[in-house]
């Protein structure tokens, strides 16, 4: 545009230029004047001096050009540095943006470096706190490379049974005595602090694996000296000594006394978090599947969602039979030497038909079966997000010996010596086995926050008894001298709620012995457990004291009642009165109701009916304060 206008500047002098040179004067409308030297000077100055306009308008438009080329340069530097000067500031504003950034960027760090410097404070100060706590009050005591934690509790405790069992707040649950009993006519109440704990954990770590040892004990046991007379010096018992060895590759071994792998437990196949019952009670729940014993465990943990291990444990036959001749041995009592119980207890003396000679009976303290291997349980765990499981199998073998001449007829000469021999005796004693072992599972489920807890769990098999905590038993003896493996069934669904200083739980459980039993040819009775012509006439008939001295109850005559199955309901709580730095002050109180229901037998005396299905029923109350180490 600047350019235009230049060029009209120009063009409009030029014409004016030419206007002047070009047009003559107008000439008067009068007479010729004379053309004098004076005139011709006159118009050569005027054309002089238009000419010398002329070259200073031309000069004139030379400057303007020049000007205008100046304003034109100008113009163009002007673009110029408006286009650099906008470049310059979009760098300027992108800079600032960038300034900005980094500014907030600066704040941000300055913001999170006064975060952390408050925090490492705070952090500083907490683990001064602790380091002084830890000396003050320490957890757990550190000796050469190793971490000693102390543990357990002391305990104050009661029971009353509606119906005597003569028994410490552990339930001998198939002893519940029949109808008949005098026992069932007397209530019982037993304080004691024997369930008092003492246990102790030691851990170390070496470079891929974590070695540990767990040493627990409690008081419930009795010496020949122990009473509740005066001192109540009961001894120490042995509940749990073990040591593990925990590789960081998911393997581990575990070898001592410990929780069966039958056990359930609460994460993975970890020891000391089994699922123990929430029990005063410390024989449990019927239905609680468990043992404590020898064992060599060997589990392998695949990402905390599965495990698989596999257990061997001691093994022991626990056995019922009646009428059974004297042909089969299963095991003795303890040898002394051995380090075995070797005590005979509850020795009872009767009179024969003619009066004229004293039997006396005695039974075992503890009885040893001669087991020809161990226990084996193999096990698998899933926790796949929401709840525990588990599936177990569990293999056990029976082996007595058997003596075809143990139990002979009067009359019978052969195989059993010939005609000079027919008494009992040992010819052709040979040794026989018997398989057994069953299955079980266990499902537990945490809801709301693990405020509440429910858990299932099943196990049956046949041998497998006692694993049960109502003492069942394994098996039974037939005719011939060799095992009749009784069948059983174990189950028990537990829910519990916890709160932030109460706990209550309910158990319901039952456990089941089938019959085993056959005819004995020989003595021409029914023999094993539960016969559905055992004699059950006197389950109901008291009798008088057996002994003097007046400890030794009447015992009922005519009244097999070999136990069918036995059910308990359980409801109780425990309340934290403190629980801190300075350990845990708790109180609890638990009821339960057990019945012992047995197999129908021969009824009333001399009607030989059957049907009679005598039961023990007993209501107990527990209560417990105790103080748990921190």
């Amino acid at each position: 545009m600047n350019s235009v206008w230049k060029w009209c500047a120009i063009l409009f002098l030029a014409t004016t230029v030419v206007a002047q040179t070009s047009t003559p004067p107008k000439a008067k409308k009068s007479k010729p004047a004379t053309l004098t030297a004076a005139d011709v000077q006159a118009l050569k100055d005027a054309i002089a001096s238009q000419q010398a306009a002329l070259a200073q308008q031309q000069q004139q438009i030379q400057e303007l050009r020049d000007e205008l080329h100046r304003k034109d340069q100008a113009v163009t530097q002007a673009q110029v540095a408006a286009t650099d000067a906008a470049s310059k500031a979009d760098a300027a504003q992108a800079q600032a943006s960038q300034q900005q950034q980094t500014v907030v960027e600066l704040k941000s760090d300055v913001t999170d470096l006064k975060t952390n410097v408050n925090n490492t404070a705070l952090s500083l100060q907490e683990t001064q706190k602790n380091v002084n706590a830890a000396i003050e009050s320490p957890l757990a005591l550190h000796y050469k490379g190793v971490t000693i934690t102390p543990g357990g509790f002391l305990a104050a405790e009661f029971v009353r049974r509606s119906r005597a069992l003569g028994a410490d707040i552990n339930t001998p649950f198939n002893s519940l005595t029949m109808p008949g009993a005098s026992q069932s006519a007397i209530s019982e109440f037993f304080g004691s602090g024997r369930q008092s704990r003492i246990s102790m954990l030691v851990e170390g770590r070496l470079r891929d694996a974590k070695l540990s040892g767990y040493v627990e004990t409690d008081f419930l046991s009795s010496g020949t000296t122990s009473n509740n007379n005066e001192s109540n010096s009961y001894t120490l018992r042995q509940r749990q000594a073990w040591g593990q060895a925990a590789l960081d590759s998911g393997w581990s071994v575990t070898g001592g006394q410990m929780w069966s792998l039958v056990t359930e437990t609460k994460h993975g196949m970890d020891n000391r978090t089994e699922a123990v019952p929430m029990t005063i009670d410390p024989q449990y729940t019927v239905g609680f599947s468990w043992a404590r014993q020898y064992g060599l465990r060997l589990v392998k943990n695949f990402d905390n969602k599965v495990w698989f291990g596999v257990s061997m444990e001691n093994a022991q036959a626990t056995v019922t039979s009646h009428n059974n001749g004297n042909n089969f041995l299963i095991g003795s009592a303890g040898a002394g030497g051995g380090l075995y119980n070797a005590a005979i207890t509850n020795c009872t003396t009767a009179l024969n038909s003619t009066d004229t000679a004293a039997t006396t009976t005695c039974s075992l303290a503890a009885s040893y079966s001669f087991n020809p291997s161990p226990d084996i349980i193999a096990k698998l765990v899933f926790e796949p997000g929401f709840g525990h499981y588990e599936v177990y199998g569990l293999y056990d073998r029976f082996r007595d010996r058997v003596f075809p001449c143990g139990e002979v007829a009067s009359s019978s000469t052969t195989p059993c010596g010939g005609s000079t021999t027919t008494g009992a005796n040992a010819l052709g004693a040979y040794n026989a086995s018997k398989n057994g072992g069953g299955i079980g599972a266990n499902a537990r489920w945490s809801f709301d926050h693990k405020h509440i807890d429910f858990g299932l769990h099943g196990f049956g098999g046949s041998g497998v008894g006692r694993y049960g905590t109502g003492g069942l038993p394994d098996t039974s003896i037939h005719a011939n001298g060799t095992f009749n493996l009784v069948r059983s069934l174990q189950g028990l669904t537990t829910l519990e709620w916890h709160g932030p200083k109460l706990d209550i739980y309910l158990n319901a459980g039952a456990e089941y012995a089938a019959r085993a039993a056959d005819f004995d040819p020989i003595s021409g009775k029914y023999v094993g457990y539960g016969a559905p012509l055992f004699s059950n006439t006197g389950c109901y008939s008291e009798t008088a004291p057996s002994l003097s001295g007046g400890f030794f109850p009447g015992g009922l005559s005519n009244c097999t009642s070999d136990t069918r199955a036995l059910i308990e309901g359980t409801a109780g709580f425990w309340h934290r009165i403190y629980s801190g730095p300075k350990g845990r002050l708790q109180w609890g109180a638990q009821y339960s109701y057990v019945t012992r229901q047995t197999w129908s037998g021969v009824g009333p005396a001399g009607k030989g009916e059957p049907g009679v299905e005598p039961e023990g029923l007993d209501g107990m109350v527990f209560t417990s304060f105790r103080y748990y180490l921190p």
